[in-house]
């Protein structure tokens, strides 16, 4: 029978235990099949004992991570398992169709909210909050989702965006180890838990690009720096200078080897966090140089010297307590590091100042050893608060991008678990009421308003109880009266707080709350809350000082005298500060707590919360040794319990997580209609200016309710697909469609394949435009080419006439003119050897047929010169019949006569010169045809056409 845990019994009733796990033995008993359920609300029937097995099973498989509903459940392996974080995978979740299929993960979670910011329904900004008790692996995960988000974010399309991405992107990862360094420490829960809480915007432009990121922090824990609770440790800074400084740096800080230092426990103790390198790198990558390094690690030296200062007490009330042994070492030490003067320093820890009266009289009045330790702390804890926000404003003005150029965030809340110590102050007490404010926004968010919208909107919706933790947030907060206002009230009377007479007025004034409770048998003053993770012992001693937190005015005006550039930049000497130091007494003003300011600051992140949609990440802690493949039920249940997580389960399996209004549903989905082919167009609202006093809003209500049941009757359609499981039912509310996450994929299926008709009709159609289009293009074009190619035809032409014109008429011109100047050299030689030949014939009488060869000589002389130099073929005889058969010679025995041509003699012989002698014609570059083709030249032959040159002869020869 299981125990009782935080004040709620599990399993009083021993035969009601018994009775159940008879009635579960044959679910419980398959152990196999359970580590295979992603979903706990697949799991039948849903109680403590049976998630608590199947979260069992799963963990031993080395799987832990498991859905519950709108929740992922985080289980710490308490071992590095590095292929469950790699990039290949991140890029896998991210690239996924629907990441929801996928085995569950943080990368689910963070996928759902990267596409949530750039949803065309309602792109809102994202958060996600993890929670979970102290070491159950908050900041791992959320170093996990910085990195996923810096990788999927960071994807821009030029060279020049991804170098800026790369350095944002780099940046963002760097504030992880710097921030783990300066505010994380380790404690008896955890090697790394996180000593303040931060919220991280991740800033994404229009594109969902990562553009940068701011840090919000809250309630740093600087008590740790000079108080430290048994086994553990400071903050992880202080070990990582006095393990990785080097020699030179040992030297100069005063950080010998081996040296105590009474605020720095555990030294021997080794974490993976003590990496000093890892710090330093990324100091230097978020801008922070190495002077202004070597600054902080001096004065953070300067810290741990001054923690060796202890006091004696004073015999002498009026005088200041001395210093004991080997404490002034350590004050000069100190003040060196912290470059202040020495003596200044021990009269500002060892002598308080005064002032009163109307004309602010100053009195100096030596401190108790008390007050002094007191006075060493309050210096302390104000120098590493200091310089824990300047490097936050480091950190922010590194990475924040221009409010001008993002328009979305994705916030990632990272706060400190439920704590419950031995001995439980006022830092646990923040942050217990942190941890109740965050329970009470899921409560609010998911369980409480999800069945109130539920019911408003009419659906039909059996109310599921869980458990609500206003009551608790009342006792600590509430109004008038509660823990947080008492205490308030005893910062401002002037008079000293008893803790004895705190609880007494808490014990009083809130008796009548079920969350307070009583523990008797303690003999320090307390008093007991019982959270919603379990009920915490709160001891009243020196709850009333750490809430006022006081800062005496000479403490910051002495670290306002500095040498050290770093004190300078975090105590500026402002004039203002003098004024507002020193208030009168008639007008001092409230007193601003520590309580109020963390509940001020919760109450701004609260509203940032509420203004976005937030995703939930319990994480859990298996055992509190810390190791891994251990699962301790008891531990498991009682977070299990504490965070309602079972209610949580129950609500999902039955509650719709898609909430959509009616405006939204129908512009993402009434393309869906075309799916029915009868279904009418649907009217977008009345006309402007016609029918405006008959419509109304029940019109446009009984409208959208129609257009909504059309959609709705297509989910059948779409479900007939291949291997497709009955849809989940859809409930049209008043005015939201409430379905889950089975029905909206169909729903986005149905839209992709009617986008993808539409888009393949408007393909076809453009196609068809661009086909129609280039044929009269292609047409037009040869005719273009048609007409072109004709008219340089035509030009052509034209420039072939011209030539040929022109080369025939100047052929013409000049063959004219060698004709006339041929033949009127010619002529002139006939008439001289007519006259000769008259006289010859005269006195010599010639035969017949001598006289009449010569006549047809003289006759037709051109053209037996033509013949006789014409084709090159015709040789010998050929030649002789073609100058034959174009003289007209008397028939008769061509023996008789005698042709010389010019190929048989050096020459042409003249049949129209006179017989004194043979004539002979040499052609040069003659415009004939075949005038320079000369068949068988000899060296004696003269060329020259228009030159003849007559040779005597004999006539006999001829």
């Amino acid at each position: 029978m299981l125990q009782q845990v935080n004040g709620h019994s599990s399993g009083s009733d021993a035969h009601g235990g018994e009775s159940l796990r008879e009635d579960l033995q044959e679910f419980l008993g398959g152990e196999a099949p359970l580590h295979q359920l992603d979903d706990l609300t697949k799991v039948n029937p849903v109680t403590l004992e049976t998630v608590l097995r199947c979260l069992q099973a799963r963990y031993t498989a080395d799987t832990f991570y498991t859905n519950a509903g709108c929740t992922l459940v985080a289980l710490n392996p308490f071992k590095p398992i590095p292929q469950l974080y790699s990039p290949e995978l991140m890029q896998e979740y991210h690239a996924a169709p629907q990441p929801q299929k996928l085995k569950p993960h943080i990368f689910t979670v963070g996928e759902q909210t990267y596409r949530s910011v750039k949803s065309l329904i309602e792109p809102v900004n994202q958060s996600v909050v993890v929670s979970g008790e102290s070491g159950a692996g908050k900041t791992w995960t959320s170093r996990c989702l910085m990195k996923f988000y810096a990788v999927v974010a960071a994807s821009p399309t030029s060279w020049e965006n991804h170098k800026i991405a790369e350095r944002i992107e780099q940046r963002i990862l760097n504030s992880n180890p710097v921030m783990e360094a300066f505010g994380n420490a380790c404690t008896l829960r955890n090697n790394n838990s996180s000593r303040f809480g931060k919220f991280i915007q991740l800033q994404l432009n229009r594109a969902q690009q990562m553009t940068g990121a701011t840090v919000q922090t809250y309630l740093l824990e600087k008590t740790r720096v000079a108080c430290q609770a048994s086994s553990e440790r400071n903050f992880h800074i202080f070990y990582q200078i006095c393990k990785g400084a080097s020699a030179d740096e040992r030297l100069q800080w005063h950080l010998p080897e081996g040296a105590a230092f009474s605020w720095l426990p555990n030294p021997e103790r080794t974490l993976e966090e003590d990496c000093f390198e890892v710090t330093r790198e990324a100091m230097l990558l978020l801008g922070i140089d190495a002077p202004t390094q070597n600054n902080i690690f001096q004065a953070l030296a300067g810290l741990l010297h001054l923690g060796n200062t202890r006091f004696a007490d004073s015999e002498d009330e009026a005088q200041p307590c001395p210093l004991m042994d080997n404490a002034e070492c350590s004050v000069r030490t100190s003040a060196s590091l912290l470059r202040l003067p020495e003596d200044p320093l021990l009269e500002t820890l060892r002598i308080r100042t005064i002032r009163a009266g109307r004309r602010q009289q100053v009195f100096r009045k030596p401190c108790s050893r008390a007050e002094c330790d007191t006075r060493r702390d309050c210096l302390a804890k104000l120098v590493y608060a200091r310089l824990f926000d300047w490097l936050v404003s480091v950190i922010n003005s590194s990475i924040c991008a221009d409010p001008d150029s993002w328009t979305t965030f994705i916030g990632l809340l990272d706060v400190y678990g439920f704590e419950s110590f031995p001995t439980n102050s006022l830092e646990q007490l923040c942050i217990n009421y942190a941890n109740e404010k965050l329970q009470q926004h899921f409560v609010a968010h998911y369980l409480r308003a999800q069945q109130e919208e539920y019911t408003a909107e009419g659906l039909e919706w059996s109310t599921v109880s869980y458990q609500d933790n206003q009551t608790c947030l009342d006792l600590i907060e509430g109004s008038p009266i509660s823990i947080c206002s008492l205490i308030n009230e005893e910062c401002r009377l002037n008079r000293p707080s008893s803790a004895a007479q705190l609880q007494t007025r808490i014990e009083s004034s809130l008796a009548g709350s079920p969350c307070l409770g009583h523990n008797k048998l303690s003999r320090e003053p307390s008093f007991i809350v019982v959270h919603y993770a379990g009920s915490v012992r709160y001891h009243t001693a020196g709850l009333v000082e750490k809430n006022k937190d006081p800062i005496p005015p000479e403490l910051t005006r002495l670290l306002q005298q500095s040498q050290d550039p770093l004190l300078k930049v975090l105590f500026p000497a402002d004039p203002e500060e003098k004024s507002q130091e020193e208030p009168s007494g008639q007008s001092r003003a409230p007193v601003l707590t520590v309580v109020s300011k963390f509940k001020a600051s919760l109450e701004q992140l609260l509203q940032v919360l509420h203004s976005t949609t937030p995703h939930y990440i319990r994480c859990i802690k298996p055992n509190s040794q810390g190791r891994a493949q251990m699962f301790h039920q008891e531990e498991v249940l009682s977070q299990l319990e504490a965070c309602g997580l079972v209610e949580t389960i129950h609500i999902s399996a039955a509650g719709f997580p898609i909430r959509v209004s009616h405006r939204n549903f129908l512009e993402r989905y009434e393309l869906l209609r075309r799916l029915c082919p009868g279904a009418a167009p649907s009217p977008r609202g009345p006309p402007p200016d016609e029918g405006r006093s008959e419509w109304s809003p029940h019109s446009e209500q009984a409208t959208l309710q129609a257009l909504l049941q059309d959609i709705l009757h297509t989910l059948p359609a779409l479900a007939r697909a291949p291997a497709e499981a009955t849809p989940a039912p859809v409930h049209c509310g008043r005015t939201k469609v409430f379905m889950t996450d089975s029905t909206l994929e169909l729903l986005e299926r149905g839209r992709a394949q009617v986008l993808g008709q539409c888009a393949r009709c408007i393909q076809g159609g453009w196609r068809r435009h661009r086909g129609r289009k280039q044929e009269r293009q292609r047409r037009a074009a040869v005719l273009i080419q048609a007409a072109v190619r004709s008219w340089l035809t035509r030009k052509h032409i034209q420039r072939l006439h011209a030539a040929a014109t022109v080369i025939k008429r100047a052929w013409q011109e000049w063959r004219i003119r060698m004709a006339f100047l041929a033949s009127k050299e010619l002529d002139g030689v006939e008439e001289q050897h007519s006259s000769q030949v008259t006289c010859s014939l005269s006195s010599f009488p010639l035969p017949q047929a001598q006289t009449r060869l010569l006549g047809a000589v003289t006759r037709f002389w051109p053209l037996g010169l033509v013949l006789a130099n014409a084709a090159v073929g015709a040789r010998g005889f050929r030649r002789k019949l073609v100058v034959f058969a174009c003289l007209p010679l008397p028939v008769g025995s061509l023996s008789s006569y005698t042709v010389q041509t010019a190929q048989e003699q050096a020459g042409v012989t003249s049949i129209r010169a006179l017989p004194q002698g043979s004539i002979k014609f040499h052609c040069r570059k003659s415009p004939l045809r075949y005038a320079d083709i000369c068949p068988e030249p000899s060296p004696d032959t003269v060329t020259g056409f228009n030159q003849i040159l007559l040779e005597r002869h004999r006539l006999g020869h001829v």
